[in-house]
């Protein structure tokens, strides 16, 4: 799912070729992002594009050949001088007079040639990995022994690089180089990204891009490029295994006034792994160059008390913003002086809104997690690492957001709840701590799925090496570490092979609050009492199912409906109720005699406690509320969803509480002789601490 949406798309003829582009804004300076070498599309912006929208109008487009643009079967399109006279095709067709120019690699040639050629359209140049006609050889890409049919049939390294070859065996070449390209440690991502998106493009067309003939003379192309009259920044990786960091260097000395900016140990694509640095010198040189201050709008910022609080609960399920308000609850009670801003998006924000607490006006300008989770998932099957990787654009998004209201706010503490982008690009770029930082999670470390092989329980591994890195070399980052629960609560794997144990390394490096339910079931009176003030009669057997806060629990409610029927032979006096969120429109589930539908409730835990049975998906929240209540209820992990099926189901097992079912299994009969089954059990759950949020806020007022 996409950060940001286009606000025009469009196509100009030119050369024979239809070229596809995107406008984002409706007018104002604008940065041009040019596209690299025809094996990748515009998708290769992804990082930066949702970004810079928000400060300046941008447009992208498709190379000829990649992407939505048109395929020409013609060899002589595919030049220097065709890829040229496309720019200025786009920024006619978009009515752009001038603009900064953006360019990665070839894109970065592009840049050049289109700024020596036609200077009044270029306001000025940023050139990523940039090539260009006077680039610096890297030492060792010449194979020792070259691609040969014959004598060398399945060449190594750099005779990969072969015309010849690629018609021949396009997929390995293609894993190699966007290895190559994506050379620095923990980019499995962005090689995941590059391979598709490069199988997408056919071999052919890259072979008829493979030629240095300019169209222009070259000696008088360098003379222009000397004689430049526009800002340029150069950004380059000191570790790039593409184009030379020296490449740049030299081109910085030709043009008058030119920057270079060395990203140490980078290398071929920083503006991928190391997207925030990249994003904000994108940022820098555009205001420079356009003569703006993109920054200037200055977020509002509420009426200061003394101590002032900015709190991100993760919004993917509703269970963070309920225990996110008990602990700033227990935390107001210990700094009545303190003001807690929230940085939120829906359904969290719903939450907030029914308690009364100041919601940053930036939380407009978040991209949505919980959309994305669902646009993810599929019949009660959510590969959710998948899709926490997938989420990479958002995560980059939310950041820039997050780092301009830091900025601007003067915070004494931020706490962030399973804030994945605020925790993983702060120890990418520690320059941009601004006040004491507390990160909170229920589960550490990623588990692969052992249904999807053992290609993810290698990434899976390397994502926590990361992370144990991270915290390694940055181990003042985290001011605070909270781990919602006990040490006993945490898996005993390890993080991937020749890694450490998870609880052995939890425990080192977190603190533990307990368990945090938000809730008090003894508070609520006796059983008795809450039903009747809920509407619920002594002589019926209120079944419950709910799904959560995002989307992806239709599927589940669909059996449970289908199950109804059954269920309510098996259970004389049943009373069947179907929670759908604030996502899910009861209307679109199926109608069944008998079943109550409603939509979201705010105190969804008051039902949960008062009834005599709950059907929920395996989400930590409900299923400790429920633990805590002393209800009986089924859960049904989301296929493929680590945490549900492993670290929630741990947890879980402890207490001895709940009764696991597949999702497969849940055939109308067998769900209800389950229900019947467990409406009656006799509870034995241990006891779900109650203290939890107290003793994180305390952790917390520490820092202030």
């Amino acid at each position: 799912m996409k950060a940001a949406q286009p606000t025009t798309e469009g196509s100009v003829e030119r050369g024979g070729a239809t070229i596809s582009y995107d406008v984002y804004g409706e007018a104002g300076p604008t940065i041009l992002l040019l596209p690299t070498w025809e094996i990748v599309h515009q998708r290769a912006w992804k990082m930066q594009l949702p970004y810079l929208a928000r400060h300046f109008r941008v447009i992208s487009y498709d190379a000829v050949g990649t992407g939505h643009s048109s395929r020409p079967l013609d060899a002589a399109r595919y030049s220097f001088g065709n890829r040229v006279a496309d720019t200025i095709a786009v920024l006619d067709a978009t009515d752009t007079n001038a603009a900064v120019v953006v360019g990665f690699s070839m894109g970065g040639e592009t840049a050049v040639n289109l700024a020596a050629l036609h200077p009044d359209r270029v306001l000025g140049i940023i050139s990523i990995g940039g090539s260009h006609p006077w680039r610096v050889p890297i030492p060792g890409r010449t194979p020792a022994v070259a691609f040969d049919p014959e004598s060398n049939p399945s060449p190594k390294g750099w005779a990969k690089f072969d015309p010849e070859y690629w018609l021949r065996d396009w997929q390995d070449f293609i894993e190699f180089f966007m290895a190559e390209v994506a050379s620095d440690p923990h980019s499995t991502k962005a090689i995941d990204d590059l391979v598709e998106w490069g199988l997408d493009q056919q071999p052919d067309v890259l072979c008829w891009t493979i030629n240095d003939e300019y169209e222009q003379d070259i000696d008088d192309l360098r003379t222009r490029v000397e004689s430049l009259d526009v800002p340029a920044l150069f950004i380059h990786g000191t570790d790039d295994h593409i184009t030379s960091f020296e490449s740049s260097q030299v081109i910085q000395q030709m043009i008058p006034g030119a920057e270079l900016l060395a990203i140490e140990c980078a290398g071929h694509a920083p503006q991928v792994r190391y997207p925030v640095r990249v994003n904000h010198a994108i940022r820098d040189f555009a205001n420079r160059a356009l003569g703006t201050n993109s920054l200037e709008q200055t977020w509002w910022v509420a009426p200061g008390r003394e101590k002032r609080v900015l709190y991100l609960s993760s919004p993917i399920g509703l269970g963070h913003a309920r225990r996110d308000l008990a602990i700033a609850q227990e935390l107001r009670a210990l700094h009545p002086n303190a003001q807690i801003e929230w940085l939120a998006q829906d359904p969290v924000t719903r939450v907030l809104d029914v308690a009364g607490e100041i919601l940053h006006p930036a939380s407009a300008a978040l991209a949505n997690e919980s959309s994305h989770i669902e646009h993810e998932s599929r019949d009660h099957d959510l590969a959710v690492f998948q899709a926490l990787r997938n989420m990479d654009e958002i995560l980059i998004h939310n950041f820039m957001v997050f780092d301009e209201v830091t900025a601007a706010g003067e915070y004494d503490l931020i706490i962030a709840d399973e804030a994945w982008d605020v925790d993983h690009y702060l120890f990418e770029n520690p320059n941009l701590k601004r006040g004491a930082l507390a990160w909170m999670t229920d589960f550490v470390g990623f588990l692969p799925m052992p249904s999807r092989g053992a290609r993810e329980a290698r990434v899976t591994a390397d994502y926590n090496l990361e992370m144990i890195e991270h915290v390694d070399r940055y181990h003042r980052m985290r001011d605070a570490a909270i781990f919602v629960g006990a040490a006993d609560d945490i898996v005993t794997d390890t993080f991937g092979p020749g890694l450490p144990g998870i609880r052995d390394w939890t425990e080192e490096h977190f603190d533990f609050s307990g368990y945090i339910s938000g809730f008090d079931p003894a508070a609520l009176g006796e059983k008795a009492e809450l039903r009747a003030r809920l509407g619920y009669r002594e002589d019926e057997r209120v079944c419950i199912a709910a799904v959560g806060g995002s989307g992806v629990g239709a599927p589940l409610l669909r059996r449970i409906i289908a199950a109804a029927p059954a269920a309510r032979r098996a259970i004389p006096g049943l009373r069947m109720i179907v929670v759908t969120g604030p996502r899910i429109d009861p209307a679109s589930l199926p109608q069944a005699p008998g079943v109550e539908y409603r939509a979201y409730v705010p105190n969804l835990h008051h039902h949960l406690t008062a009834c005599d049975l709950a059907i929920v998906q395996g989400g930590l929240t409900t299923t400790m509320e429920l633990t805590a209540a002393k209800v009986p209820f089924i859960y049904v992990p989301l296929q493929q969803h680590f945490e549900q099926r492993f670290h929630v189901r741990a947890r879980l097992d402890r207490y001895r509480a709940g009764r696991f079912m597949e999702y497969d299994d849940l055939h109308p009969e067998a769900l209800a002789a389950a229900m019947a089954e467990e409406i009656d059990r006799e509870i034995n759950y241990r006891d779900v601490e109650t203290d939890g949020a107290a003793r994180a806020a305390a952790m917390l007022a520490r820092l202030l």
